[in-house]
């Protein structure tokens, strides 16, 4: 029997909540700052999180455990999130937080799409309305009247 916390709905749904607070946070500590430092600081301090985070867990392991193709992969993966991090916490700096979190979470449509053609994912027809729902709520949440 698998517990709650075995359960990637219950983890993506915390991911979704503390993005929401990411967001909320973000805005009012880029206000005084450059967005790029402001990223700085965000970036070290999950450097410093999840530095304890492996070590009381003892998850820790040698880089040469890890094969070349998941350091490529993760490399660029990190490389994508600090250029992601920039772009949104440029466009908080500059626009409200009710819009800029919308049009960023367009992602969602852009991974489904990948996910099925990089990666051979298949979604349903149920699935697809899903994702055009959600698309369809970001972009009118995105032009205000």
């Amino acid at each position: 029997m698998r517990t709650i916390l075995e359960s990637w709905q219950v983890w993506a749904f915390l991911s979704a909540i503390f993005a929401a607070m990411t967001a909320i946070l973000a805005k009012v500590g880029v206000q005084d700052i450059n967005s790029n430092y402001a990223t700085f600081i965000r970036t070290v301090v999950i450097i410093i999180f999840l530095t304890v985070i492996l070590a009381a867990t003892g998850e820790f392991c040698p880089l040469s455990s890890i094969t070349r193709r998941s350091q490529l992969f993760l490399c660029l993966s990190g490389l994508a999130t600090g250029v992601s991090w920039l772009c949104y916490f440029r466009a908080l700096k500059l626009g409200p937080v009710s819009q800029v979190a919308p049009i960023d979470k367009l992602s969602l449509l852009l991974v489904a799409v990948l996910g099925v053609v990089f990666l051979g994912e298949k979604l349903s027809d149920r699935n697809w309305l899903g994702v055009a729902l959600m698309a369809t709520g970001a972009i009118l949440l995105i032009f205000k009247r």
